[in-house]
């Protein structure tokens, strides 16, 4: 809960893999790392390591050209984020019912209109589609 943005569902090195794969799409562990190392010193066995856990975790996708492992996202930046805060909201309201829905309508009166008429075309569609079971 302390941490923010795709620290919340990644590990530090994790969440900067993530985010060059996104910006770039279809990398080898080494052209990862080179990116790495323009910020600090980042051991290539240390990155193929966290690579093929997120493989692993269904987060990245490896296809083998010839001798070369390309590495790419299963889900855009978008989709994965969208997947990520409808589990963390599924998961809330499971545990905290109405509290959380009373927080989030708090949380409103720091948000844009835009954002309120959209939330009230939702309860208006979910209403609807409630009376139509």
């Amino acid at each position: 809960m302390q941490e923010s943005g795709l620290n919340r569902f990644f590990g530090p090195l994790e969440a900067k893999i993530m985010d060059i794969l996104w910006d770039n799409e279809q990398m080898t562990i080494k052209e990862v790392q080179s990116v790495l190392e323009k910020e600090k010193s980042t051991n290539f066995n240390t990155v193929m390591t966290v690579m093929n856990r997120l493989v692993e975790k269904g987060i990245l996708d490896r296809k083998v050209v010839g001798r070369s492992s390309y590495y790419n996202p299963i889900q855009s930046r978008q989709d994965f984020l969208n997947t990520q805060s409808k589990e963390m909201t599924h998961e809330l309201m499971d545990e905290f019912g109405n509290v959380v829905v009373s927080h989030m309508l708090d949380a409103l009166e720091d948000v844009d209109d835009d954002l309120v008429a959209k939330l009230e075309l939702k309860i208006k569609e979910l209403k609807k589609d409630k009376r139509n079971e």
